[in-house]
């Protein structure tokens, strides 16, 4: 090992061993041929040697400057890069949280990497690379980190953006500079990781044009290409990790043949039970009060990635810090996300009758989904108003982790959003602009039923989306439009009939929203519970039965 690092050493760093030859040789030869000389022409010949070694020194320093510069060390595409210990990266699967699945399939290829001799006597080649595809801030850079640390193998990172320079030729010098140093390392340590972050800036499909654009990305890529085909495992050990937050689609194909790479690990968001693990690894250094609810905030935190929780946690910190609080609380953890989410709060300065039709508006849709919507659960209900959103909000999600939606759930979410407009005109008998957004969203879902997914009365099934509008007849196109006016109708006329036969719940909320501008769900459900004669919660779950059942 010691001999090889020595002759990589020589290899990389010969150019400086014969200039300090030549150095040595020229010194040589001068003290032999002052020695021959007479002491006259001696003391002269000294006295002008301090001139001339001065304009030498800067000539030959100017020289090398230039040499190491533009030919030995690459000018514009040198690349800086050096390898990471796997004792340096500190980063084992056991500190990747929130990945299960995914950590799954990386072990199956850290096996691998680890069993490489066993591999190739069998006849097998080692996967040569890997592509991590997933929402960003989901741990792909990490995942990389630990499987190098695993395999106890060195490990290089770049990103994609690190290749692309505004001269020609640079990128696609930097990878082979890249793979260069790849194959030291493997060649020293045994095996050795390349990771490449945000793949598709080099990745993308190839463009060819007659004006040469794209012409960087594209030599740059068939560089990459070119490296990755002369991989020969047998000798080299290097696996290319790539990541991507972009569409695999977007990628050109011959990055995703086989034999480039050759695995494919997508990553997901975490799941209910992957965020409430999230939740206890990053609040465990944390001084949390004991109001603390995990299982609630895993259930609010959906389609949140690691980095958001974490970010979530961060900012809470903060707030409760500005408030003098020696913990976090619950209030702090759903004011961080409001302020992630919705931007810092903004004090509008609303008329009376302004700001309670807004508190009547938003009861109306939280009443309708505690009591009546079958997947969802509110989580907050709030009048503040926030940089960029609406004068009020509903927070509400799926009470599990669900991948499809049936008939049911649409029809329930289109009278949720009905639901609004209709307290307003229950109350006020006039409804407001801010509707708008809600009446979008029905008919867009109502609009999928009938004309993608076959769910209209009159049982016309197919996606008639897929077909040019010029090529459906009229009388299609009537029939299908009346069957999402008739889906929205009937929603209106449900949503009308549940918030009449539930008013005292709206009135209570829409109260207490007034005086105190937000509502969580525990507070939500004491409201809704203690009211018509302080039903008891067994009472009120018949009532949601029933609703449901008139879905």
């Amino acid at each position: 090992m010691i001999i090889r690092k020595f002759k990589i050493y020589i290899k990389n760093n010969k150019i400086w061993f014969i200039i300090i030859g030549i150095v040595v040789w020229l010194l040589g030869t001068t003290i032999y041929g002052l020695n021959q000389m007479e002491s006259f022409y001696r003391v002269l010949t000294l006295a002008q040697m301090s001139m001339h070694l001065l304009i030498a020194f800067v000539s030959a320093a100017a020289f090398v400057f230039m040499y190491m510069t533009f030919f030995q060390r690459g000018g514009f595409s040198s690349l800086k890069k050096k390898k990471i210990k796997a004792k340096n990266i500190k980063v084992l699967f056991k500190d990747v949280i929130g990945l299960d699945n995914v950590k799954k399939e990386a072990l199956e290829v850290v096996q691998l990497i680890k069993d490489r001799t066993q591999l190739q006597k069998i006849g097998g080649k080692i996967i040569k690379g890997i592509l991590l595809m997933g929402p960003p801030g989901c741990g792909k850079t990490l995942l990389a980190k630990a499987m190098a640390a695993e395999c106890n193998i060195p490990f290089i990172s770049m990103a994609g953006s690190e290749f692309i320079e505004m001269f020609v030729g640079v990128g696609a010098s930097r990878v082979r500079s890249l793979f260069k140093k790849a194959k030291e390392y493997a060649y020293t340590d045994g095996a050795c990781i390349v990771f490449i972050d945000e793949i598709e800036v080099i990745g993308r499909e190839r463009v060819f044009s007659f004006m040469g654009a794209g012409d960087e990305t594209n030599s740059a890529q068939s560089q990459l290409l070119i490296e990755m085909d002369g991989l020969d495992n047998n000798k080299s050990n290097i696996i290319v990790i790539a990541a991507t937050n972009a569409d695999e689609n977007i990628l050109d194909k011959a990055l995703l043949r086989p034999g480039r790479f050759d695995r494919k690990i997508s990553i997901k968001l975490p799941n209910l039970k992957e965020r409430k693990n999230l939740f206890e690894f990053y609040l465990k250094n944390i001084n949390v009060s004991l109001d603390i609810k995990i299982d609630t905030l895993a259930k609010k935190t959906v389609c949140k990635s690691p980095a958001d929780i974490e970010n979530m946690i961060k900012e809470a910190a903060l707030i409760a810090t500005r408030k003098k609080k020696e913990q976090i609380d619950m209030k702090d953890l759903s004011e961080a996300m409001d302020r992630i989410d919705l931007g810092i709060e903004t004090n509008l300065d609303m008329s009376p009758r302004e700001f309670e039709m807004t508190a009547y508006h938003e009861a109306g849709h939280a009443v309708a989904i505690y009591l009546m919507h079958p997947t969802d659960d509110v989580f907050k209900v709030t009048v503040k108003s926030h940089h960029g959103s609406s004068l009020g909000l509903v927070t509400h999600f799926s009470k599990e982790e669900l991948y499809n939606a049936d008939r049911e759930k649409l029809i329930a979410d289109i009278i949720v959003f009905f639901a609004g407009y209709m307290a307003e005109k229950i109350k006020y008998n006039t409804s407001t602009i801010g509707v708008s957004a809600d009446f979008n969203q029905a008919m867009r879902i109502a609009n999928t039923m009938v004309w993608k997914v076959g769910m209209g009365e009159n049982g016309y099934v197919g996606d008639f989306s897929a077909i040019p509008k010029e090529e459906i007849s009229q009388s299609l196109k009537e029939k299908l439009n009346n069957d999402t006016l008739a889906i929205l109708n009937v929603c209106k006329f449900k949503a009308d009939k549940f918030l009449r036969d539930n008013w005292d719940a709206v009135d209570a909320v829409a109260k207490k929203l007034v005086k105190n501008k937000e509502l969580d769900f525990d507070e939500l459900e004491e409201t809704i519970t203690s009211i018509e004669k302080n039903k008891t919660r067994n009472e009120l779950m018949q009532i949601i039965q029933i609703n449901k059942n008139r879905l």
